[in-house]
């Protein structure tokens, strides 16, 4: 019996894992002090007013979903 390439998917190199202050350091991230911090951050990542209430209403679903 032979095998092929089919049986075993070629894989990308694993990454290694890093520490949660290891990601930190190297994506150089300040930790958020303020209201204000976290309302500057938040519109650069969102769009719109809409567009964040979307995602925290998705974010509060998923979170719930599987507790009953």
């Amino acid at each position: 019996m032979s095998t092929s390439s089919a049986d075993h998917p070629i894989l990308p190199p694993r990454r290694p894992r890093l520490s949660v202050d290891e990601l930190i350091r190297a994506k150089n991230a300040k930790p958020i002090r303020s209201l204000a911090d976290l309302e500057a951050l938040s519109a650069d990542i969102f769009e719109s007013d809409e567009e964040l209430e979307e995602f925290l209403a998705f974010t509060y679903a998923e979170r719930r979903r599987d507790v009953a």
